[in-house]
């Protein structure tokens, strides 16, 4: 009897799945044709970040997430210092004054090491150290002119305008002494030679230095009674240090690859620049501006809405939340020169799979520790702060969902700006920044602090949902632009 033929539409010779661009295994299901082996969530992740290659990204992650728990977990202790010496009101005066001169110094700062990092990474394979070395100069020249900057505008505005800004005038001296430690803090340079350098472990380590400084400073200012003023110094002292030894160790990893001190290089022979450098490096600076006005003077206008006191708990809770959004902040640190490569090689698969696995990462990271702040976060601020400070754990528990987002933005940001697509960045952090001042705006004064929470939560959404929309389109598109011209070749 002659076996009864298939039709076209069930021959299973002609029709296979489609293939699981992350699992690459295969196993046979019937004869003429195989299929991918369904895997569990997590031993899924697991694969797939090793298939992408992301082996020495994620030993580098783990130096970044180990040196920022460990260094998150040093500044708590001396912001816990401060906060029990100062008391609340105290406390609130010396954070407004800190979150003046960090939100000009952030708008002021010129953030060099991406368009470095960019310059370097197409720069590749030419062996002119002499180049290089101009490069990083040329990002070093508005580093300097950009602390330069941000120290004389925070002394002018302190002097002229800091009552305006939620601080009083018999405080205005402590804006103007931390004005010292912005003069010398010239991070873009270093950040691009060590990151390009590979040195992540350097880069997450460092950090202790100053910390570690001002830890026992606020010890010394607590046991003297130093006050504010002590805690001022305190602060400007060991972020100086920390910016010397930063710096000191950028030159050195230059040094070593042979591309030699950037101070060396004659500023006359910076003038004709790099083509694109500042195009791309002014609009990933409005792009940062628009960032820190939601994340540093976000303090001013709790100060200035609802009191040093309330700026206080506010700045409390963001500094615990923080440790998880600096995980997400060096994660993005650590894929950018490989994603900038994959995007400008043309390799959009492996680009597009790194983004969402780190995504992944990123999310699972800040759901623990979402759980972990539920269950403990509480008797963390009492033992930690004491119990007057025990107000602060709602605003914690919000401001940690709005991290998670946050995180998950991170890697989108990332790839957008390898896709050279600064200019939707930045469109997109002035829609979160205009959503984030009308949500605080609305819901301080009515609320307390916890709407400033809120209000960061309204914005790492809008940011998170329209960063996926876009880079995914664009890399589906430029996909699909790479099959077209490979078929026709």
């Amino acid at each position: 009897m002659a076996r009864p033929s298939l039709s076209p539409a069930c021959d299973r010779r002609r029709w296979s799945p489609p293939p699981d661009p992350y699992d690459r295994r295969r196993v046979p299901m019937f004869a003429g044709w195989t299929a991918p082996l369904p895997t569990r969530p997590l031993r899924s992740l697991i694969a797939r970040l090793r298939g992408t290659g992301l082996r020495k990204q994620l030993i580098n992650i783990g130096h970044l997430t180990t040196g920022n728990f460990a260094n998150a977990g040093i500044m708590l202790i001396s912001t816990a210092i401060a906060a029990r010496a100062l008391g609340p009101h105290d406390y609130g005066i010396l954070i407004l004054a800190l979150s003046f001169g960090r939100t000009i110094e952030r708008v002021c700062r010129f953030e060099s090491w991406q368009p470095l990092i960019r310059f370097a990474a197409e720069m590749e394979g030419k062996a002119d150290p002499g180049a290089f070395r101009r490069l990083f100069a040329y990002g070093l020249m508005f580093d300097a002119l950009a602390a330069f900057a941000a120290a004389m505008i925070t002394i002018a505005l302190a002097t002229f305008a800091g009552p305006l800004f939620g601080f009083s005038a018999r405080h205005v001296d402590l804006a103007v002494i931390y004005s010292a430690a912005l003069l010398i803090n010239y991070t873009g340079m270093p950040t691009a030679a060590l990151r390009l350098a590979g040195k992540f472990a350097t880069i997450a380590y460092t950090q202790y230095v100053g910390n570690v400084i001002q830890v026992f400073l606020a010890l010394w200012c607590w046991h003297s009674g130093a006050g504010l003023y002590g805690f001022m110094i305190t602060w400007t002292v060991a972020q100086m240090i920390g910016a010397v030894l930063f710096f000191s160790l950028a030159v050195r990893a230059l040094s070593k690859q042979g591309i030699g001190n950037p101070l060396t290089v004659p500023i006359g022979s910076l003038k004709g620049g790099f083509p694109g450098f500042l195009s791309f490096a002014w609009t990933s600076n409005i792009s940062m501006t628009l960032r820190t006005m939601t994340s540093e003077a976000d303090a001013l206008v709790v100060g200035a809405l609802a009191g040093p006191k309330a700026a206080g708990f506010y700045y409390i809770a963001k500094r615990i939340a923080k440790a998880g959004q600096q995980i997400g902040a060096q994660v993005q640190a650590v894929i950018y020169p490989d994603i900038a490569r994959m995007w400008a090689k043309g390799n959009i698969a492996r680009f597009r799979s790194t983004t969402l696995h780190v995504q992944a990462m990123l999310g699972a990271v800040g759901i623990a520790l979402l759980v972990v702040v539920w269950l403990f976060g509480a008797a963390l601020l009492r033992i930690g702060f004491g119990t007057v400070y025990g107000d602060a754990y709602p605003l914690l528990v919000t401001q940690l969902v709005a991290v998670i987002l946050a995180m998950h933005a991170g890697p989108s940001r990332t790839a957008l700006l390898a896709m050279n697509k600064p200019t939707a960045v930045l469109i997109i952090a002035a829609v979160g920044m205009v959503t984030f001042f009308a949500v605080a705006f609305w819901l301080v004064p009515r609320i307390g602090p916890i709407g400033a929470n809120i209000g960061q939560i309204a914005l790492a959404l809008v940011i998170a949902v329209a960063m996926d929309a876009i880079w995914l389109g664009a890399a589906r598109h430029a996909s699909i632009e790479h099959r077209r011209a490979s078929s026709q070749s």
